[in-house]
Formats: structure tokens, C-alpha cells, sequence
């Protein structure tokens, strides 16, 4: 029997990266993505998935309050996070939280189907995470937002252009084009008032963007 599986994330195009790769495996059963909490909610109280694929960037209840219901009230259900997020107080909050696992958004595939199979089967946690690679938390970057008038994807972006990704490993990376990157490296500077690349990877840097 098909492991069921719902995709968490308010980004269509990585909904749409995951769908391409995942719909060929028999071992599973895609049920129609879900782009945030509240809407994951209403969909596992009407048809339960085994597994969630979770972002914790989401609109009307982010990850973490998902997984704090979840927690609670669907205990059945196993959570494996899937983020850009590599920061080890968010990793062992998720953990708390009743995750079975948390994978960084450029796990290669054959590590994610497997993490999957083995969330599924009971395994209690897997992890994909780079311990050399430090990037800021989710707690910092909601009011760094604000304040620069930057979105999530924005702020993910300077921090990876920050560490020397090309346009291309970026989007790779967070499953969009590298058009789509171009377009947001352009507003990116635009919004901050930046000429130069150089002058961005400084203010990434002044701003505790990347270590």
C-alpha cells in the first residue's frame, strides 16, 4: 500500500519541483499540495496524509504552529521538515515539536525519497543538515523583513549570494529558474538601495545574514 504524502510550501514552484520527481514513485501516493497551515489542516481532518513534506515558512500558521497542532492533535501523522533553514536551535525545536526529521531544500533526491520510506516506516528522525554551514534564524529574519521591506525569499537569496552562489546554484538550490533569481537579485538591490554585488555581500555580512 502507497505511503500518503502532502506537500507543505507557499511557494508553487517548489510544490511544483517536488511533484515533478516524486509522482514516479510507486512507493507513494501524492495528495494535492497544500500552500499553508490553515489549509493543511482542514486537508489531514478530511483525508489524513502518513507523511507531511513541511516547510516552516508558511502564511495563516507557519511551521512551527503546525507542528505544535500537529503534535497534539494528529500524533499519527509524521512531520518531516524540509527548509532553507540550516541553524541548530530551530533544528532541535522542530525536534521537540514532534518532527521526525529536517532536511535542508538542497538535500539531493535520493536522500529525500529515502527519508521519507524511512519516516514512514517508523524510523525516529533523519537529518540532512551541513554543520559547517551556518545561516540565520527564522526568528531573527521575520523583523529583519520588516525593516528592510524584504521578502522571506529575498532575505534566503542575500544570504546565498552572500556566500558566493551563482544565480544558477541558487535557483538549483530553491528549485526556481534562474531567471526567476535574476528577477530578485534585481529587486533585492533595488530595495536596499545597492549598486554592487560587493557592497551587498557587506551588508549580508554587518547584518548576520551568513557567518
Amino acid at each position: 500500500m502507497p505511503i500518503k504524502l502532502l506537500i507543505a510550501d507557499d511557494h508553487q514552484m517548489v510544490i511544483d519541483g517536488l511533484v515533478s520527481i516524486l509522482k514516479e514513485e510507486n512507493e507513494l501516493e501524492l495528495l494535492k499540495p497544500v500552500n499553508n497551515g490553515q489549509e493543511l489542516l482542514r486537508v489531514i481532518r478530511e483525508s489524513p496524509p502518513d507523511v507531511i513534506l513541511l516547510d516552516l515558512n508558511m502564511p495563516r500558521l507557519d511551521g512551527i504552529e503546525t507542528l505544535t497542532i500537529l503534535n497534539k492533535d494528529f500524533p499519527q501523522i509524521k512531520a518531516l521538515v524540509l527548509s532553507s533553514y540550516n541553524h541548530p536551535e530551530l533544528i532541535e525545536e522542530v525536534k521537540r515539536l514532534g518532527a521526525k526529521g529536517y532536511l535542508i531544500k538542497d538535500t539531493p533526491y535520493p536522500f529525500l525519497r529515502q527519508s521519507i520510506l524511512n519516516v514512514a516506516a517508523g524510523i525516529k528522525w533523519v537529518q540532512n543538515v551541513d554543520s559547517s554551514v551556518s545561516t540565520v534564524s527564522s526568528f531573527y529574519i521575520d523583523d529583519f523583513m520588516k525593516k528592510y521591506q524584504l521578502s522571506k525569499r529575498e532575505v534566503e537569496i542575500v544570504g546565498m549570494i552572500a556566500k558566493g552562489c551563482t544565480s544558477k546554484e541558487i535557483g538549483d538550490n530553491l528549485f526556481i529558474s534562474e531567471f526567476t533569481v535574476t528577477t530578485h537579485r534585481r529587486n533585492i538591490l533595488r530595495k536596499l538601495n545597492i549598486k554592487s554585488v560587493a557592497t551587498l555581500v557587506l551588508f549580508a555580512k554587518e547584518n548576520g545574514l551568513v557567518l
